[in-house]
């Protein structure tokens, strides 16, 4: 472009990427979204009964008195209800309370009112749980994941941007960015190396991974970790502080590479 700076025109190419970039990727998430929440079940199977999704801790109790055979019968109990159950879901005559445990297994008379009211203590109990599994995202969850695939595709695209000014062609620069983000991240991000724990830090794949929404599977897939099973537990340990900066540090250090390759380049 003539009279035009060749810097002016580099850092022209970064609003303009992301503007094609971001609208595409919020489309295809959103229809993501649209089909978990619109196809999913209204039900879910906990502890093998089947039982409403998305109930507050309320709506879990009023559901759980009105079917107190299956609550008592099904659901862990706590140590303070110690019931007997006929048969598979109650049985004949439904469950009987026997009393606390460690007492003589005098059954208590188990009167609608009384199964009503154990079911809903054990439903309580349960609550937190049962809040764990949903079928289809909450809103919050998904709102933090947009933002943060996002995040992920703008990365990658100034990441990229740089790297292809700094080399001067596109294919390499792709080549080199699927093998960061697909096979070294993964590894790096893993693998605990005692002498290359701060390096392994400066990896701007982990980095973004630290800042992965709580509600999502673990990005590098396995899972096991004692963070309710995500593995998350299994990165390279690293602060959110350090996390942004890395991030930001890495956006800052190749939009400038490559704004200094094009600058230098010969026309």
């Amino acid at each position: 472009m003539t009279g035009r700076s060749r810097s002016a025109i580099y850092f022209a190419r970064i609003p303009a990427g992301l503007a094609i970039i971001l609208p595409l990727v919020a489309i295809g998430f959103t229809i993501v979204c649209t089909v978990s929440v619109f196809a999913a079940p209204t039900q879910i199977n906990f502890q093998g009964v089947n039982v409403p999704a998305g109930l507050s801790r309320v709506g879990l109790e009023h559901w759980a008195a009105d079917h107190a055979d299956e609550v008592l019968c099904r659901f862990n109990t706590p140590n303070s209800i110690n019931v007997s159950c006929g048969g598979p879901g109650g049985g004949p005559g439904g469950p009987q309370i026997q009393g606390p445990v460690g007492s003589p297994d005098v059954p208590v008379q188990s009167t609608p009112a009384v199964l009503r009211a154990e079911a809903i203590t054990v439903a309580d109990q349960n609550y937190a749980d049962y809040s764990r599994i949903f079928l289809s995202p909450p809103i919050s969850l998904m709102i933090k994941s947009g933002l943060w695939v996002e995040l992920e595709a703008a990365v990658g695209f100034i990441v990229g941007l740089g790297l292809g000014s700094l080399l001067g062609q596109r294919t390499v620069a792709v080549v080199m960015m699927i093998v960061l983000e697909i096979v070294l991240t993964p590894i790096i991000s893993r693998a605990h190396i005692a002498h290359m724990i701060n390096l392994q830090r400066g990896v701007v794949g982990l980095a973004v991974a630290h800042l992965e929404p709580s509600g999502l599977g673990f990005v590098f897939g396995g899972g096991g970790g004692p963070d309710g099973g995500r593995g998350t537990s299994l990165l390279v340990p690293e602060s959110t502080g350090v996390a942004v900066v890395v991030i930001v540090a890495w956006m800052v250090g190749w939009t400038a590479l490559g704004a200094w390759r094009m600058v230098r380049r010969d026309a």
